[in-house]
């Protein structure tokens, strides 16, 4: 089992952090709808697409990461 600080590990845990952040901005964007702020929704909405965009790749990094410690 890898150590809890190694560079696979500490990286998984950045990643989950950054999966709760998408979330939480996720129901702000929705709460600034609901007070009518469109034009900020959109400007979240932008942001929140390179995050997920991003995610994609920070886990197939992990992933490869995660298989050469093993290796």
């Amino acid at each position: 089992m890898p150590s809890p600080y190694s560079l696979p590990e500490m990286l998984e845990r950045i990643y989950e952090n950054q999966l709760a952040l998408e979330a939480a901005i996720m129901e702000l964007s929705l709460w600034v709808v609901q007070q009518g702020g469109v034009h900020v929704d959109e400007n979240i909405r932008g942001a929140l697409e390179t995050i997920g965009e991003n995610a994609g790749h920070i886990k197939q990094g992990l992933a490869r990461l995660k298989a050469q410690a093993r290796d």
